[in-house]
């Protein structure tokens, strides 16, 4: 075997160099600067530590803080080690079990020592403290090679039972590693950087505790999970930390309870109560998507939510999804003292947790022409998902949800017209709504029906679609995501970015030729043949619950005078006002507005506090002054004008066209 090898550089140049060496030896070759700012390298394509050698011709890329995404997600995962070593350091007796990087940080799950209980945030400042110890220790991060058996013997041998239960578990023969610093180390695959002296000691926050089930599974051990928010520099660290000050003051949940909105309570984990006011944001949605559909030629269907287990069995969703899946005997109960509720010979249903099988059912029945596509389905239908308890939040992640669905039934030859045309449509809603967006394509994941071909081609036609749309471009963060499709489809991804930055998936369409061949659609083609359509399923919204949740932070509640469900507040000075007040009420009332009149005997700054607290947009204010004169003063939320004194005929004007849904203006 050669002791030379080929190193080729992004680009295009090419170096001999001795097998075994180093990434961080290629950058010094190449100069201090660079042997001083690289952290890591991408051999071919995979991310490595920057001290690992190499052993075969590759090509080498390497990686600095100016990559800013790959950097973050080294440092983010060094975090979480070096507070998993913390943490034993602090607790002798804590076991360690899994520390991930996450999107704005990190976290581990622990097992607390029997004498300590479950970590608090009250712990958090003293770790926080050794982690920066830690840091400045600079202690080397060593990647080392171990047998299975050898993993097993050690995590045993120092009573950490569960990585023992976990690497018992890896396969036979896999090439499995640890990472160790000084003394401490975890089982991991890496990369990682050079040392702990890489991070930034004053990146870092501790933000919280959780509990959390060993391996997700409520019937396992209640484990202590510690997050925490990691960066490359101070300053990204204070900026994050201020967005997620604007985050919480934005939050769902609080301005759902201060607005009146909705509640969550155990009666119904993961199912909204939706008070009056939330309904009437709802319905507005509602009313919007339904313009929007009728528009576009969708015809709106609704179909059942509970369906017999052989439904869900054929579709693929039984083998492929039961776990989220509530089942239902399909059985009267015993009603005996004695006995089981539920016999063995019970079959089951299910209720539904997408309405794409249903819609196959609606489509087939009567015999279906090329003349009938594309046939667009759309339901507001609503669904089931089995959640962990442990996941669900607020709005954006529940058990019950209700999506603006449908699905597309047509031929090979419409689908990236159809496709194309959704884009269109998705387009004009966002832009309703003040969002900006990317569009994704999500790939085949590994587990997946269908063949190659198909997905070949599934693939190009959303993609093309996507092009003819105009949309395929950086304007438009357009990217592709191998893996991440469903296990029937790919799928082309909204991604709206809010208005402190974040962004949110809501919007798809997929393209799928597998759920109509395993329910057998077909329609009758030109030919006179049975053909198999192609199902487009689409969604804009997503979910009503998420969406509103999404609303409700990227306005700060302050919701746009169409969307709110109190549109005006009439509001006294003097009780001599209360019968003009009442007039000016059912005059907007009358002009088509939501309003309500505020004649309470109490003074008019603490009327104006208590409902720009709960967001309406617009307060009309009146006295004696104003009820002489037919005049309001108009106080509008969130603007820089103390008050404006108008006619109120001035006033309906104004308001009437705020009051109007976009795609009616």
């Amino acid at each position: 075997m050669s002791e030379m090898i080929k190193i080729t550089l992004p680009d295009g140049s090419a170096r001999e160099v001795e097998r075994g060496t180093t990434p961080a030896d290629v950058a010094a070759a190449i100069g201090p600067g660079l042997a001083k700012a690289a952290i890591a390298a991408k051999v071919n394509g995979e991310m490595r530590d920057i001290g690992r050698p190499i052993e075969e011709d590759a090509e080498l890329a390497l990686v600095t803080s100016r990559d800013v995404d790959e950097a973050l997600e080294l440092a983010r995962h060094d975090y979480a080690h070096v507070l998993a070593e913390a943490v034993q350091n602090l607790f002798p007796g804590t076991q360690i079990t899994f520390g991930p990087a996450t999107d704005d940080g990190f976290y581990y799950d622990f097992a607390p020592p029997a004498d300590h209980g479950q970590f608090t945030e009250e712990d958090l400042p003293r770790i926080e403290e050794e982690m920066r110890r830690l840091i400045a220790a600079d202690t080397p991060l060593v990647r080392e090679v171990w047998t299975r058996q050898q993993l097993i013997q050690w995590f045993e041998d120092h009573g950490e039972t569960f990585k023992a239960e976990w690497a018992g578990e890896l396969p036979e023969g896999e090439e499995l590693t640890v990472y160790r610093a000084g003394d401490w180390l975890d089982m991991c695959r890496g990369p990682h950087l050079a040392s702990t002296g890489k991070l930034a000691p004053d990146a870092f926050k501790l933000t919280r505790v959780s509990g959390a089930y060993w391996r997700g599974d409520q019937k396992n051990a209640m484990l202590s999970r510690i997050y925490g928010t990691g960066w490359l520099d101070r300053k990204q660290l204070k900026q994050h930390l201020i967005r997620l000050e604007e985050a919480a003051k934005r939050d769902h949940r609080k301005l759902g309870r201060e607005m009146d909105l909705f509640h969550l309570q155990e009666e119904a984990h993961g199912s909204v109560f939706w008070h009056p006011k939330g309904y009437r944001i709802w319905r507005e949605l509602e009313a919007y998507m339904r313009r929007a559909m009728d528009g576009a030629g969708y015809r709106e269907i609704k179909t059942p939510q509970l369906m017999d287990a052989r439904q869900w069995e054929q579709s693929g969703h039984w083998g492929k999804y039961r776990e989220n899946m509530f089942v239902i005997p399909d059985e009267v109960p015993n009603t005996e003292d004695e006995g089981s509720l539920v016999s063995d010979d019970a079959q089951w249903m299910a209720l539904k947790p997408m309405n794409c099988p249903a819609h196959v059912l609606v489509f087939k029945q009567g015999i279906k022409s090329y003349r009938d596509l594309p046939l667009r389905l759309g339901e507001m239908g609503c669904c089931h998902r089995n959640e962990p308890h442990g996941a669900l939040h607020g709005l954006m992640r529940v058990r019950q949800f209700t999506q603006d669905d449908a699905h597309i039934f047509c031929t090979e030859d419409q689908i990236v017209g159809e496709v194309r045309k959704f884009c269109e449509l998705a387009d004009r809603v966002y832009r309703d709504f003040g969002f900006t967006y990317s569009i994704k394509l999500a790939l085949r994941p590994e587990q997946r029906f269908g063949s190659d071909a198909d997905w070949d081609k599934a693939e190009d036609e959303l993609r093309n679609a996507v092009v003819e749309a105009g949309l395929a471009t950086e304007d438009y963060g357009w990217e592709e995501l191998p893996g991440e499709g469903a296990f029937y489809a790919p799928k082309l991804e909204w991604h709206l970015t809010d208005a402190i930055g974040r962004t949110w998936q809501v919007g798809t369409i997929q393209s799928d030729r597998v759920l109509p061949d395993r329910l057998d659609a077909s329609y009758i083609g030109e030919d006179g043949e049975k053909h198999r359509p192609v199902m487009l399923h689409r969604a804009i919204f997503g979910s009503y619950e998420r969406f509103i949740g999404i609303l409700i932070e990227h306005f700060a509640g302050k919701l746009p005078t169409w969307l709110a469900p109190v549109q005006a507040v009439v509001a006294t000075i003097v009780s001599d006002a209360d019968d003009y007040a009442k007039d000016v009420a059912e005059k907007l009332r009358a002009a088509g507005l939501r309003v309500e009149t505020d004649l309470r005997n109490e003074k008019i700054n603490y009327k104006v506090r208590e409902h720009s607290l709960a967001k309406v947009p617009n307060l009309l204010v009146v006295g004696k002054r104003e009820a002489e004169e037919g005049t309001v003063a108009l106080r509008v939320l969130g603007s820089d004008e103390h008050q404006k004194v108008l006619s109120l005929d001035d006033v309906i004007a104004r308001l009437s066209g705020e009051a109007k849904a976009p795609d009616l203006n």
